[in-house]
């Protein structure tokens, strides 16, 4: 029996490659199987097969039967996956545990040290890059948060302003304990009552629905203590989370000559949200 496409895309998806998923279809098609066997099954080449049952084997997926020759066995499907998912999280949380002791050593201030050297060398327009999927971007924004020392200002959609309430009120409630101003302007609805009241805290919030000339104005863009900015180049009712994009710059002229003139004047006249 041969694995459905929507199988073998489902393999895809959890980060098997093209290899990966035909010999382990393969392997459980025969339970038991040698190398040479397996690909001959899976049109997978002999020259590859080895080092793609050995990440197989890594991950969890299959397991080696000593002896001459040396054999393959499959493990029933849920308890491959259940070995290969306790197999990610404890290389994560081991990663996890070496990062926090480099972040915390005198290796990460030498790389801090070269990088502010040479830093000042760079042209403003290479300080800029592109952002691809929404994880990539709220990711990158609660980075930029993180570094203000003045003030973020923030405009952004329905959607955005769910997602800096479920990502980033804590980064917002830091902010405000240290002194920095964060406004958001979005297009706020009755349905957004509690998220205001909760922003409202540590935030100054208008809305954009409503406000005569800028009602359509809506986007993605947060700028932070006028130096730096990013915009969402996708509209994200129409755009899978996975497919947008967005642009990063640190040019400071840009920032604080459009940008924040920008958001300025649509804050004047934007309304006070309740």
């Amino acid at each position: 029996m041969v694995a459905s496409q929507k199988t073998l895309d489902a393999l895809k998806s959890i980060g098997l490659n093209k290899y990966e998923r035909n010999i382990w279809v393969a392997l459980l098609s025969r339970g038991s199987a040698t190398a040479g066997e397996l690909a001959e099954i899976s049109k997978v080449p002999r020259s590859r097969c080895y080092d793609v049952l050995e990440s197989l084997s890594s991950k969890g997926f299959i397991m080696l039967q000593p002896g001459k020759p040396l054999k393959y066995v499959s493990l029933p499907p849920r308890e491959a996956l259940e070995r290969a998912k306790s197999k990610i999280m404890d290389d994560a949380r081991e990663a996890e545990v070496r990062m926090e002791s480099l972040s915390k050593s005198e290796s990460v201030k030498e790389l801090e040290k070269l990088h502010r050297d040479n830093i000042k060398t760079v042209n403003a327009d290479e300080l800029t890059g592109a952002l691809k999927g929404r994880p990539a971007m709220l990711q990158h924004l609660g980075t930029m948060m993180k570094k203000a020392r003045k003030n973020v200002k923030l405009i952004t959609t329905e959607t955005g302003l769910n997602e800096i309430a479920e990502h980033h009120s804590s980064h917002i409630k830091k902010m405000s304990e240290r002194g920095v101003t964060v406004q958001i302007l979005a297009p706020i609805k009755e349905e957004h009552t509690e998220i205001v009241k909760s922003l409202g805290s540590y935030a100054q919030i208008k809305s954009l629905s409503g406000a005569e000339n800028i009602e359509k104005m809506m986007g993605r863009v947060c700028i932070v203590d006028g130096e730096e900015f990013v915009i969402g180049l996708t509209d994200d009712a129409k755009t899978h989370p996975t497919q947008d994009i967005a642009f990063w710059s640190q040019s400071n002229h840009v920032t604080s000559n459009f940008m924040e003139p920008m958001f300025n004047m649509l804050w004047k006249n934007a309304k006070a949200a309740k």
